[in-house]
C-alpha cells in the first residue's frame, strides 16, 4: 500500500503531462499544420456565394429542380450527419427493385428511350451516400433537360460540364467526374 502511495504523485504527474501533450498540444499542432497547408480543405471546403455558405465541395446537395443537374441517389437523403450506405447486397431484391425504379425515373426525367443505358451512378448511391460527383456520362445525359429548362443552348450547358469535369486523382485513381454543386452554381452564374 505504501509503495502504491509513493508512486501516486509520479502517476498523477505523468497523467497531467500526457493530457497536456496529447489532449492540447498535439491537436493544436495538427490543426495549425492543417490550416497552414490546406486551409480551405481543413475548414470543410465550404462554398461561399454572396457572403453565404451554400454548401461544401465535399458533400452532395439534394438538387431536384429540373433546371439543375441532379446528384446520384443517397441512402441517407444527403444528410451529412448520417453518412452511410444502404447495406443491401448486390443481389438483394429490394436494392434491385430500387435500381429498376430509379432507372425508369431517370429515363423519363431526361427524355431517354425506355431501353436507353443509364450510368450506374445515376441509380446507385455511393458508399457514404454523400458523394458530390457524378460521372461525365451522367452529366451529359442530363444536359439536354437542364438546357431546355433554363432556355440555354445544349452546347452551352455541355461547355459548362466540360469546364467542371475533374480528372482522375493523381492522373490514375478513380474516374473523371463532375462536382454537381459547382456545376449548378456555374449555371446560376451563367443565367445572372
Amino acid at each position: 500500500m505504501r509503495r502504491a502511495l509513493r508512486q501516486l504523485p509520479s502517476a498523477l504527474g505523468m497523467l497531467l503531462v500526457f493530457t497536456v501533450l496529447t489532449g492540447l498540444l498535439y491537436p493544436l499542432a495538427v490543426t495549425g499544420a492543417a490550416q497552414a497547408l490546406a486551409g480551405d480543405r481543413a475548414d470543410g471546403s465550404l462554398v461561399v456565394r454572396d457572403g453565404q455558405v451554400v454548401g461544401s465541395r465535399l458533400l452532395s446537395q439534394p438538387f431536384t429542380d429540373p433546371g439543375y443537374f441532379h446528384p446520384r441517389p443517397s441512402a441517407v437523403d444527403h444528410d451529412a450527419a448520417h453518412s452511410g450506405a444502404s447495406q443491401l447486397g448486390p443481389t438483394d431484391p429490394g436494392l434491385l427493385a430500387d435500381i429498376d425504379a430509379r432507372a425508369v425515373a431517370y429515363r423519363e426525367e431526361n427524355g431517354l428511350a425506355p431501353d436507353a443505358r443509364v450510368p450506374v451512378d445515376a441509380v446507385t448511391a455511393s458508399g457514404s451516400g454523400l458523394d458530390p460527383h457524378i460521372s461525365v456520362a451522367n452529366a451529359r445525359l442530363q444536359a439536354p433537360r437542364v438546357a431546355r429548362e433554363r432556355g440555354l443552348a445544349e452546347s452551352e450547358v455541355l461547355r459548362l460540364v466540360e469546364e467542371h469535369t475533374q480528372g482522375r486523382w493523381a492522373g490514375v485513381l478513380g474516374e473523371d467526374g463532375v462536382n454537381v454543386l459547382e456545376l449548378n452554381l456555374a449555371l446560376d452564374e451563367e443565367a445572372a
